[in-house]
């Protein structure tokens, strides 16, 4: 199900047909530095990752992570969408983006839609959280207009993480 539409990009729901770009982004130098390890190494640990995560998350909530390809070749080169995790109040908005697509604009792009999709859901505050290393993701939830509020660790971790918030105006 196609979720947005921007001027380069497509996003949609992830289906069990992508398990192919899922093993290939979860496995990212990226994703395991910043995100970490899903164990994600076979096609049917994708399949498993994508019912398990993003589908589930879209029947429970309405909302999860979408696949995000280019309008022009429907090539997948990323995830970015909206979570409700665990230990955090609000709806998270997430990003990751292969390697070769990254620092062109896409995940701003794809980010500024999840946030007009947001605001349709009804949403009206916003968070994102990111490794305190992480500086490119720390820069594009700036960009977005989110503001650091402080550290947050999620339950089942030892790792403090940056916490953004961002109200949304109607």
């Amino acid at each position: 199900m196609k979720v947005a539409e921007t001027q380069r990009l497509i996003l949609r729901w992830v289906e069990v047909t992508d398990a192919a770009f899922i093993v290939t982004l979860l496995n990212e130098p990226g994703w395991l530095q910043y995100i970490g390890d899903k164990g994600i190494q076979t096609m049917d640990d994708a399949r498993d990752y994508i019912i398990n995560g993003p589908r589930a998350m879209y029947e429970r909530e309405g909302f999860g992570l979408f696949l995000v390809e280019r309008k022009e070749s429907a090539i997948p080169i990323g995830l970015c969408g909206l979570i409700k995790r665990a230990g955090l109040e609000d709806v998270d908005i997430g990003f990751a983006f292969l390697s070769e697509y990254q620092s062109q604009g896409y995940a701003f792009e794809a980010a500024c839609a999840t946030l007009e999709y947001a605001k349709e859901l009804g949403i009206k505050r916003l968070i994102a959280i990111t490794t305190k290393d992480n500086e490119p993701s720390s820069t594009l939830l700036e960009k977005l207009s989110m503001r650091l509020e402080g550290y947050v660790t999620l339950p089942n971790d030892s790792e403090e993480l940056k916490k953004y918030g961002l109200n949304l105006r109607f």
